[in-house]
């Protein structure tokens, strides 16, 4: 995944932990069972460089991945020396340890009700496989002895991830389970999910009231050579899981001009009228990136859209992002499933409509049809497929997935191409304003793709997102 904060400032610090850890004033030292695999092999460290509320002063945390060592630092040779800043002052920076989210006793007390039956298996199955032919398929028993394996092993990690739960930007804990329920429809996540650098350092510095400036993660091996010490994004396998929804943000691109982000469905673009319409996109990217610029957003998603958005850091990059959408240079592409077949009403797998709609002022946000007042709406598209679709309730009826290439930015465009009798007459699956949409459903369209000039270096910025339905 892309690093969510700055690394340079944090990638320092990390050398430095380095530097520690060569001349011997830190050591990893091994506090839990380690497995053989692990064993003599390199580790991965993390850095997050934080301030306090006041912004007076500046702390390095620093950690280890998995829960098996922990980090010591030896008083002694330590001394007063501090680490990142000049001693006295007001700014100088102190380092600090950030120990696993859970205790590593209380992990082992989950497994241990399965743990020996599970090597029992093992050992069965592996006498089992070592007694067969090449080539012989497994045996019933050895099957069943598999099957019982895997679900003990579920089952013993369901227990570990029941003890995980993060602080997150937002000043709320949320639990693991939550957030694969939300992230990954409530699958199991891969072994180790929560023990990586990144959600430990998050989830510290949220719980201390820190404010995040910079996080680097490095792969240490005893006695590295600083200079090779090369950062290292968040891993998108683990952490690709749980920082979005610790930050409020699933970041797909950072630099010091602009943010692009993979906006969820159900949650504004920028701030509503009233205090229970203030969260949002913009509102979120403001509270990780104080340094944001007060009206970040240069375009839009509707609140039950989801996919790719922009936003500037700066007055000169938003200035140059709108001139850029204004002048039409902006491509983006949007995939939809609508509720029904396009081609049983005669429509063509690809073409172009031009309709015309203006908003229906008696009940807004609504728009309509309108050939004289109306603005022009120019949408490309393209039949993608035709395939089943599972309703939350577990009905199943066929859907059309259609690209849609926009050529003018009306209000509801896509969702009018889609659902108004001038344009297809079949609605977006879980369109509240143009079709139905029912309990435990959203609005199946998504910003897949955009194409736009970076404002600062005049580089072509491509971006793509696939549709999570």
């Amino acid at each position: 995944m892309f690093p969510p904060f700055p690394q340079k400032k944090a990638h320092e610090a990390c050398k430095k932990l380095i530097s520690l850890l060569n001349e011997g004033s830190a050591r990893i030292v091994p506090i839990a069972r380690e497995s053989e695999a692990r064993r003599n092999q390199g580790i991965m460290i993390g850095a997050l460089a934080c301030t306090n509320p006041a912004g007076t002063s500046e702390i390095s945390l620093v950690t280890i991945s998995g829960v098996s060592h922990t980090l010591e630092f030896d008083a002694e040779k330590m001394e007063s020396r501090d680490l990142t800043g000049e001693s006295g002052n007001e700014t100088s920076c102190r380092m600090t340890f950030v120990p696993p989210v859970v205790e590593p006793g209380l992990i082992e007390q989950a497994l241990e009700k399965n743990d020996g039956r599970i090597h029992e298996l093992t050992a069965l199955i592996q006498n089992l496989k070592a007694g067969r032919a090449k080539g012989q398929a497994a045996s019933e028993q050895e099957q069943a002895y598999i099957q019982e394996r895997k679900a003990l092993t579920g089952e013993s990690l369901q227990n570990v991830y029941g003890l995980y739960s993060f602080y997150c930007a937002d000043g709320n804990m949320r639990s693991l389970n939550s957030i694969c329920k939300e992230r990954i429809k409530g699958a199991l996540p891969p072994t180790g999910t929560g023990e990586c650098c990144a959600p430990k350092l998050l989830h510290y510095a949220y719980s201390h009231n820190l404010m995040p400036v910079s996080m680097c993660e490095v792969f240490y091996e005893k006695g590295m050579d600083i200079e090779k010490a090369e950062p290292c994004p968040p891993c998108t396998e683990r952490c690709g899981i749980i920082l979005p929804e610790m930050l409020g943000l699933e970041i797909l691109y950072r630099d010091e001009h602009i943010i692009v982000v993979n906006k969820q469905s159900g949650l504004l673009s920028v701030p509503g009228r009233g205090p229970d319409k203030q969260d949002c996109i913009v509102s979120r990217v403001k509270r990780l990136f104080p340094q944001c610029i007060e009206q970040p957003a240069v375009h839009r998603l509707d609140m039950e859209t989801s996919g790719i958005l922009i936003l500037a850091f700066t007055k000169e990059a938003h200035k140059r992002l709108n001139k850029q959408f204004e002048d039409g240079l902006v491509k983006k592409q949007y995939e939809a499933l609508l509720d029904g077949v396009l081609a049983k009403k005669g429509i063509p797998q690809e073409g172009q409509s031009e309709l015309y709609f203006r908003l229906d002022i008696d009940n807004r946000p609504h728009q309509i049809w309108d050939e004289t007042y109306g603005k022009k709406a120019i949408t490309q598209w393209k039949c993608l497929n035709v395939e089943d679709y599972t309703a939350p309730d577990g009905k199943r009826r066929a859907a059309t997935r259609v690209l849609f290439i926009p050529h003018t930015g009306r209000t509801h465009q896509l969702r009018l191409a889609s659902a108004d009798s001038h344009g297809f007459g079949i609605p977006i699956i879980g369109d509240t304003l143009y079709g139905t949409c029912e309990p435990g459903e959203r609005l199946m369209l998504h910003a897949t793709h955009i194409e736009f000039e970076h404002p600062a270096t005049g580089q072509k910025m491509t971006f793509d997102c696939p549709a999570p339905f």
